[in-house]
């Protein structure tokens, strides 16, 4: 009766509302040109075992390279996604390899200096959870791997000649009113710096459904364990799928110019969509009817015998933790766009602009900070509002960890 779990392409795009994949125009238009420059490039894949970093090496795998290395912290992630590209793929000729490295380590480093050969360098490590700022230590992680590694891997490419560098930003980082957002956004900053150097393009994001973490990903999880289903009322997302995540990643690669960002052309009224909605769709997908509860206790308490009925206890409530943001916008009113080169593809054209003392004040602080082994969540957050005048923080007191 019931499906089983693991969304197909068409059942998540009926998710989350449309009918046809996106980009499939753009990547038809240039299918001879991605693999002509795919199959006579060498690739470095950084946080390539996470759900975009797959999504991007299976994109360029497929049109064989000269050379692919993925590197990723997680060897559990690399194994698999050894395993996934050879059940679907199978092998190239080309040198294809996996690493597992942190990228802030001596490790890493000795890596690139003993090989550091590529054309193309693509970063898809980041810390993307609003849930990270809910303390001071995860809270410095975060701009260590989204802004200094970030810093650090371009510097490395510079000087090994890459040809390009791509990295991937976040809706979050148009008006950010959390930390996560605006560290990609401060990332943004140090990329326009080093674009003086090397090419440089990135992508700012929808949310990818059913990726690692995500609130989509724990619908799944919880049907597993036979456990209510948790989602926001007033927050609502656009969204992407894997494979979309992987194309949006390679157009923005090879074909961005220095300083451009791209983004995928989603209609507010037709695309953005609430979790509860997506949670009642995804119930009725799977042969269940939401049920409603009044409190995380009753949903608790329901999930031990409605399910047998095909019935499932669902708590959706209105957000009101830190850094939620009700609508999401992948460019300002201050942003100049080109979109007119692609059909699915709008692109944010950035003129060389940034403050070189802001940006060297930044770097002072964060590391005064780490050399007292001592800071504030106040502290960065008053930095970062230093940074940006725009950054519209919201501190309710409450983090996502406080809730089911």
């Amino acid at each position: 009766m019931h499906q089983t779990i693991g969304s197909t392409m068409t059942n998540t795009l009926k998710l989350i509302g449309r009918e046809k994949e996106l980009f499939t125009q753009d990547i038809g238009h240039y299918k001879a040109q991605l693999i002509d420059e795919v199959s006579q490039s060498r690739f470095l894949v950084l946080g390539g075992a996470g759900s975009i970093g797959q999504a991007v090496v299976k994109e360029i795998f497929k049109r064989v390279p000269l050379k692919l290395h993925v590197v990723d912290i997680s060897e559990n992630n690399l194994a698999e996604l050894v395993r996934d590209i050879r059940s679907s793929f199978g092998y190239i000729n080309g040198d294809f390899q996996t690493f597992a490295l942190d990228i802030d380590s001596i490790e890493y480093d000795a890596f690139i200096a003993q090989d550091g050969q590529y054309d193309y360098v693509l970063n898809l490590s980041a810390l993307k959870h609003v849930r990270s700022e809910k303390d001071p230590f995860t809270l410095m992680r975060m701009i260590n791997i989204n802004i200094f590694n970030t810093d650090k891997t371009i510097e490395q490419s510079i000087a090994s000649g890459v040809k390009k560098y791509f990295c991937v930003s976040t809706d979050k980082a148009a008006n950010p009113v959390n930390m996560m957002g605006a560290s990609k956004r401060i990332m943004e900053m140090f990329l326009m710096r080093r674009s003086e150097e090397m090419t440089i393009s990135t992508a700012r994001f929808a949310n990818v459904a059913f990726s690692d973490g995500s609130l989509l990903h724990s619908f799944n999880q919880r049907m597993l364990k036979q456990q209510p289903i948790v989602a926001p009322t007033d927050i609502k997302r656009y969204f992407v799928t894997a494979q979309e995540s992987g194309e949006l990643c390679l157009m923005s690669c090879i074909f961005g110019e220095n300083r451009d960002i791209f983004f995928p052309k989603l209609d507010e009224e037709q695309h953005l969509i609430s979790f509860a909605d997506i949670a009642v769709r995804y119930l009725s997908s799977r042969g269940y009817q939401a049920h409603i509860c009044q409190s995380e206790d009753e949903a608790r308490q329901l999930a031990a015998t409605l399910p047998a009925k095909g019935i499932w206890p669902c708590y959706f409530t209105v957000s009101d933790t830190t850094g939620e943001k009700e609508v999401e916008e992948f460019f300002t009113a201050q942003e100049t766009l080109d979109m007119a080169r692609f059909s699915e593809l709008g692109i944010i054209k950035n003129r060389l602009k940034y403050d070189p003392k802001l940006l060297e004040l930044f770097v002072q602080e964060i590391e005064s900070m780490k050399l007292a082994k001592s800071w504030s969540k106040e502290q960065v957050v008053q930095l970062f509002h230093l940074m940006l005048p725009e950054f519209g923080h919201k501190e309710t007191g409450r983090s996502l960890d406080e809730k089911m």
